[in-house]
Formats: C-alpha cells, structure tokens, sequence
C-alpha cells in the first residue's frame, strides 16, 4: 500500500483543500494521473499520482482542509492485492459516493448541495467554462464517467463550438435581463438585500445581529462560488479584520511618460515582441522608492515589524471571475524591458489558468494597474501580510495650473495607497509617494534596457 499526501504546492503553503477528488476508489491509477484538485491560496493545481496501482481509499473528503504532508488516500501499487475499496470518508456523501469496482462509473456529481443532480466541474473547467461563456451541456465528455476536462473544453472552443454557445447564451441573458426588469420586483440580489435590511432596522430588535437569509426569486441567477472565489472573499475579509486600512491619494503629472511612451511603443513592440505599457514604469518608479523608504517593503508579525529584504511585486490580474496576484520576484533587479516580459508572461498565464502556486508567493508589496478598468480612485484591500497596496489609475488629459501660474492640457493620474497602519504611518507614506510621483514625473527619456 501507498499513502498519497496532500503535496506542499508552493514555499510559503502550509495547507491546501481538496476542491474535486479527480479519481475515485477502485479506478485504476498510472503514474502521474491526476488524482485531485487542491485549491491553495488563490491557486487551484492537480495532484498527480506517483504511484501506479488502484485507488483504494480516500481519506480526505472534497472540501475539507488538511495540513501539508497529511495522508490524503491509500493507493494499491501495482502487484499487490487490492482490497475492496472502502467508501470514501466524505462525512456527508450519501449513498451516491459507495465504491465502485470498476473504472466506468456514476456521474462526478456527488457532494453537491441537497437536491442538485447537475454534474461538477473542476475550478479550471469553470473558469474556461465561463470565460468563454460555454455551455457545458454542448461539450463531450472524455474523463473518468464523462467528466469534462480542460482539454474538452479547449478542443470544443477551438472548433467554433463556443460561437454558437455564445450566441445561445446570449439569447437567454436578454430573455432573463427582460425578466427581472419588472418595477414590482428588485431587480437585484443587491437591491432587494437592501430592501430587507431596511425592514430589519425597522422591526423590533433582534436579540442576535443574524444575517439576512436572502432567498433567490424567480428569474435570479445564483453562480455556486468557486474554491478560488471562495478564498478571495476569505483573504479580503482576514485582511480588513486583521489590518487597519488608511488611505491616502497623491495626483502625478504623466504627460514625459506618455510622451515617451507614444514616440517608444511601436518600435518596441517590433523589436521585443511584447507591449509597452505603463505599468512595467510604474512598478520601476515602485520598486526605487521602496529603496529609499524600506519600511514600505515589510509586514506586521507577533508585534514586530519585519522589513523584507527582497523586493517582489504582487500585480492584479483579473479575470471574469476571479483576481489572481502573481508575483514578479526580485522587481529590482530588473529593467523596463525585464518587468515588460515578466508582465506579460505573468498576465497570459493568469488568463489561461497555468499559474503555479509558487507564482503566486512571496510578494512583499503590490502594484494595483485599476486604471486600465478606467478607474481615476479607488481604496485598494492590502495584500496580506504585506503592509501596503499602490493603484494606479487612469491617466486622463485635464487643463493644470502649472508652476507659472499659466495652464496647460497634462496627462495626470491619482495613485491611491492603502497602508496598514499597525506599521506605517501618513509622513513616511508620504514620502513615500512623493518619490514615486518624482520618478515618474521626471521620466523624460527613462532606459528601456
């Protein structure tokens, strides 16, 4: 007998959840077949089975959370007796998850909420899923039990099959948009929370503050939260709880920048293959005033204060559902051209779903681009454990009071910071941004290389 344990997916991951058992007891197992999906810190990734033999025993049901290196199944290699594979410890599988002895077996559906009988999807097949706006029903399944895979998905795509999909799904959207359009109803989930928390403040006083248990009427769409969605809301919750947010906002005049940009950006996408945008400046106008002002690159820990050696930059890459914070390690040591490839790669890779956990460790502070959504303020959640966020937001063409007292059309931008106060305070923030805005304003023929 072998044990499969939950694998450490990254340096700094400590636990990770089983979001989908990809096998289930009694299917035969070849080296490096994936087994299950584990859900880490906003990473989803397949654990793949170093054994080959039969799946014996889960010991870990989907959903539950163990430490790294906790036993999570029992595999009979190959050669061995394999014993009768015992029902899986999902503590509240019904019948649905008994073992079946052969490969071939009942649909993948069986944890999901009472009442459901519509398959599951793996994180990854969802997120294509959704972003491509497919139907599943239309996709053949060539998994375990017709589960649909990432390569399922991928292939109809490729074959034009989400067109048609899309178009369908289009339909639908408008019938179901006109349908909740009606004046006598809400025409939200929000605004009808609205309106029960105003008769919750109305009635007599309850004697706990319990949450509204809002019920989906006809015509409103529910969408199950993903694992990853599910550990987004977590962390930003943990991280309002944990640290005290303050916020401060400073306007830097863009106009060299862009300037140079305009006179730089097609010859530098024909030269190096990738875009030049703002942001690789932005992180090296970054990334210098943390040289200057270090306590920005540090963190709150058992009452100290830890100042990072190592300046990694977290950057936001959003995806239609989902915000992944990828990390270009030692941002320091790189130039425009450099953070321009890391950038990129780190962007496509969000998108398409190939992020590995350890690209999503070790950030130190984070670089927030909301103006490419075309956002001019914002009060970005930190990143926890890190001590500070920078957003940059659109750069917008506006007539400016210069130095002379004359105007001039120039291209600014407001960089909004959350900071945790538990370790920074407004002057050093200040000073902080005041060098960022200086490197940036001063940029009238930055190095590309």
């Amino acid at each position: 007998m072998a044990t499969l344990k939950m694998p450490q997916l990254g340096e700094s991951v400590t636990e990770g959840t089983i979001a989908k058992w990809l096998k289930q007891p009694g299917d035969i197992i070849n080296k490096y077949d994936p087994l299950a999906e584990v859900i880490t810190d906003k990473v989803n990734a397949e654990v793949p089975s170093e054994f080959v033999g039969t799946l014996t025993e889960i010991l870990v049901p989907e959903g539950a959370t163990v430490a790294v290196g906790t036993p999570i199944a029992i595999i009979t290699e190959a050669g061995e007796v394999a014993a009768p594979a015992p029902v899986a410890a999902a503590p509240s599988a019904p019948a649905a998850a008994a073992p079946t002895p052969t490969a071939a077996a009942t649909p993948v559906a069986a944890s999901t909420p009472a009442g459901a009988d519509r398959p599951r999807y793996s994180p990854a097949v969802m997120r294509l899923i959704q972003e491509h706006n497919v139907d599943p029903n239309l996709i053949a399944g060539t998994g375990t039990g017709g589960r649909i895979t990432r390569k399922d998905v991928l292939t109809f795509i490729e074959q034009g099959g989400a067109a048609a999909a899309q178009a369908a799904t289009l339909t639908k959207t408008q019938e179901d948009l006109a349908s909740v359009a009606a004046p006598t109803q809400p025409a939200t989930g929000l605004t009808e929370l609205g309106a029960q928390g105003v008769q919750a403040a109305a009635a007599p006083a309850p004697t706990a503050p319990s949450a509204p248990a809002y019920q989906a009427a006809d015509g409103d769409t529910v969408i199950e939260a993903t694992g990853i969605r599910k550990t987004i809301a977590r962390r930003m919750v943990e991280s309002k709880h944990n640290a005290p947010h303050a916020w401060t906002m400073m306007e830097v005049d863009m106009t060299n920048l862009v300037r140079f940009r305009d006179r730089s950006k097609e010859a530098f996408k024909k030269k190096e293959g990738v875009n030049l945008t703002f942001l690789p400046f932005m992180i090296k106008a970054v990334v210098d005033a943390i040289k200057q002002y270090p306590i920005i690159n540090s963190t709150w820990q058992d009452d100290k204060i830890i100042i990072k050696k190592d300046i990694n930059i977290s950057i936001a890459v959003a995806t239609d559902d989902a915000l992944f914070v990828p990390v270009i390690k030692n941002a320091d040591r790189l130039s425009i051209l450099g953070l321009s490839h890391a950038i990129n790669d780190l962007a496509k890779r969000a998108r398409a779903g190939k992020l590995s956990p350890n690209d999503m460790s070790g950030g130190t502070f984070t670089v927030n681009n909301t103006g490419a959504f075309g956002s001019v303020q914002s009060m970005p959640i930190i990143n926890a454990p890190q001590a500070a966020i920078l957003s940059m937001e659109s750069i917008i063409k506006r007539p400016t009071v210069m130095p002379d007292d004359s105007f001039a059309i120039r291209s600014m931008m407001n960089m909004c910071m959350s900071l945790d106060h538990r370790v920074l305070d407004g002057w050093v923030c200040g000073q902080f941004l005041q060098a960022v805005k200086k490197n940036l304003e001063s940029a009238l023929e930055p190095t590309l290389y």
